[in-house]
């Protein structure tokens, strides 16, 4: 049975694409997730992989043809049997097209002794908004034991931390991308054998290594000499890629040949560092050695703090930003949480909070003031129906912001669960991208840290944000007497291009009244 083909679904900015290329053609076989054709569209190029494997029966869509989301581009049928396929082309192709394919069977015969399939290991498919990400960390080494969906890298990209399983069980057989290392969506970063590595897969991983060494050291004529050193074809383009010493590489092949394998290990060790490139280091190391000497440190800007500062500058300049202040009596909501918090612990096994409360009377609030809840996209006034609400959290990252979905419906007990989640997750770089896009509004509370008031900074393209702050006890004026009464700053920045003070203003009164008598929130008056 034929399987279709079809466009990715596009974003709802992008209405349609073109077929930039077809990396297949009719009748070439495919392996599932193989890259077949490439769409472009007005902002990013996108990729479609085969769904299943088989063979490549029908291109429904040519190179430059428009094509709109989920359009069938083509089809896949069932693949043929690979011994009449090589039959045909023994009886047809010439001696170098034979050779070749010799040269493929030796592989298969070396892939099914030396532990099993091969797989590209790939990084994930990075959302629109994300264009690459880094290569943060390797938790497994060359030739060690993994299980399948056992985590062997974490990908670093502006948003969250990606992590990146095993396919099955085995072990890696060659890392292409090493740490720090820039890559793109479904870039290759490692070659994994199945069924490799540990007791039961040592050995043969082993004799892969061997076979891989005698028949690279066996290529002799595209090797080159650089001084008294031989190095072999691959080992030879790393040595340029890392501008490295030739002189400093110890070669583990035959007659000293340096293999890839020994540039690898060099790299990772940093043996192999050019003097010209070292002196400087070294002498910005020793210069604060003196003591009473001021130390300096110098670290490279992670990508999530790159866009935290891109994104707030964004904000600020293009939108015109104002702040309204208003402060709210908690003695309601405390004397609440007061009353009920051990019955709220043992009935929903989660602590009764302050943010329920702010994001339940947000959401009322932004359903009687509309335009706070809306979002410019263009020259259009985006507005939403319904409210999801994004909480700031702060990790040793840097901010993100995940979203509560449909917070009117949600319940105090829910929110409260959720936000505990998240923070964990947000702490432990467990947080998926589509929880963190798509909100309708923002509230951060500064006031966990201690502050009294700020101005918070929108973030787009959402058109406000609230800010809570430190609870503390003031004399206030009650009914002709002072009264000392626990009170809070609120604060609303928002973009005056699409608020008016005046519903900015009404707005955050609206706050302030349903926090000061939480009863309003069950009558919704």
């Amino acid at each position: 049975m034929a399987t279709e083909i079809k466009a990715p679904t596009f974003p709802e900015s992008v209405a349609e694409g073109s077929v930039a290329a077809w990396h297949k053609k009719p009748g070439d076989s495919v392996e599932r997730d193989e890259l077949i054709v490439e769409i472009e569209t007005d902002k990013v190029v996108l990729e479609v992989v085969a769904p299943e494997a088989g063979t490549l029966t029908d291109v429904m869509a040519e190179e430059g043809d428009t094509v709109e989301s989920e359009q069938v581009l083509g089809k896949i049928g069932e693949a043929s049997a690979s011994g009449s396929k090589k039959e045909e082309k023994s009886s047809g192709d010439n001696s170098a097209e034979k050779s070749v394919e010799k040269s493929d069977d030796k592989k298969e015969e070396k892939k099914a002794s030396g532990g099993g399939k091969q797989h590209d290991v790939k990084a994930p498919s990075f959302p629109e908004s994300i264009q690459e990400g880094t290569v943060a960390t390797w938790h497994k080494k060359v030739g060690e034991a993994v299980k399948r969906d056992e985590v062997l890298a974490d990908i670093e990209t502006d948003k969250v931390v990606l992590e990146v399983v095993a396919p099955a069980d085995g072990a890696l057989a060659e890392i292409k991308a090493e740490e720090g290392s820039q890559v793109e969506s479904e870039a290759i970063l490692a070659t994994f054998t199945e069924g490799a590595g540990g007791e039961s897969g040592g050995d043969s991983s082993a004799d892969d290594a061997k076979q891989a060494k005698a028949e690279s050291s066996s290529d002799d004529s595209a090797d080159e000499k650089v001084g008294d050193k031989i190095l072999a074809p691959a080992a030879r383009k790393m040595v340029a890629e890392h501008d490295l010493d030739v002189a400093k590489i110890e070669g583990t092949g035959k007659g000293g040949r340096i293999l890839k394998e020994d540039v690898q290990k060099a790299v990772k060790d940093g043996s192999a560092k050019k003097a010209a490139k070292s002196a400087a280091p070294a002498k910005a190391a020793a210069a604060p050695a003196a003591e009473g000497e001021r130390i300096e440190k110098r670290v490279p800007m992670s990508r999530l703090r790159q866009t935290i500062a891109k994104r707030l500058v964004q904000a600020q300049q293009t939108a015109a930003m104002l702040t309204t202040y208003n402060e709210v009596d908690m003695t309601a909501v405390m004397e609440l949480r007061a009353q009920y918090k051990e019955t709220f612990l043992k009935a929903h096994d989660t602590k009764l909070g302050f943010m329920g409360f702010f994001v339940k009377a947000a959401s009322e609030a932004l359903k009687r003031f509309p335009d706070v809840n809306a979002s410019i996209d263009g020259t259009d006034i985006v507005y939403h129906g319904y409210q999801d609400i994004g909480v700031a959290v702060s990790t040793p990252r840097g901010l993100v912001v995940p979203v509560l979905r449909d917070t009117d419906s949600m319940k105090i007990a829910d929110v409260e669960k959720t936000i505990v989640d998240f923070g964990k997750r947000a702490r432990d770089g467990k947080l998926g991208i589509d929880e963190m896009q798509g909100g309708t509004f923002t509230i951060t509370n500064g006031g966990i840290f201690g502050s009294l008031m700020s101005t918070p900074i929108i973030n787009p393209p959402q058109t406000a944000i609230l800010g809570m702050h430190k609870i503390q006890e003031r004399p206030m004026a009650v009914n002709g007497k002072v009264e000392i009464r626990p009170m809070m700053y609120l604060a609303v920045s928002y973009d005056h291009r699409m608020i008016d003070g005046k519903d900015a203003v009404q707005f955050l009164v609206t706050m302030k009244e349903l926090l000061e008598d939480p009863a309003r929130l069950l009558l919704d008056v």
